[in-house]
């Protein structure tokens, strides 16, 4: 997860959501990546996004036996629809997020009983320092006056009480 924050802090040098993910096999790095949207203007370059195509890039499969995820911000219903369908058995993230959450702040997709696939989803990881990363982030564009957001600013994303 350290390794994720590092990766968040570098995108928000490059303007983008800090958000980071590390895919993990056998206790090596598989893949890492930050978010790319801004940079590419397509909505579908999250970080996880692009680590689970360098991982099947990677593995020459899609399926993603073994491999664990480590992400910084909750994943949204995109993001963790991809991972269901690439069959990532782990995934570990940081903070929650509260507006677009997918595995328990704002959606649930786990509890379709449909699902042919249930990853064990741990959070909290580094929480506090996942939220602070986004909060600063937020708060920076905030107090720009050339900030631009497409729609409303996110929530803030949710510090776990200690």
């Amino acid at each position: 997860m350290r390794h994720a924050l590092r990766l968040a802090r570098g995108a928000t040098r490059r303007a983008e959501v800090p958000v980071g993910c590390v895919a993990e096999l056998d206790g090596r790095v598989l893949a890492a990546a930050s978010n790319r949207v801004e940079a590419t203007r397509d909505a579908t370059r999250h970080a996880e996004m692009e680590v689970l195509s360098a991982c099947a890039r990677r593995l020459g499969d899609w399926r993603l036996a073994g491999v664990t995820l480590y992400v910084t911000l909750e994943p949204c219903p995109m993001c963790a629809g991809a991972m269901l369908l690439s069959r990532v058995p782990r995934i570990v993230y940081g903070a929650d997020d509260p507006r677009k959450g997918a595995f328990r702040s704002a959606y649930d997709v786990l509890a379709n009983p449909s699902g042919n696939h249930h990853p064990r989803v741990d959070r909290g990881l580094l929480s506090n320092e996942a939220a602070d990363l986004l909060l600063d982030f937020f708060r920076q564009l905030r107090t720009n006056p050339g900030a631009r957001f497409s729609q409303s600013p996110p929530l803030a994303p949710r510090r776990l009480r200690r």
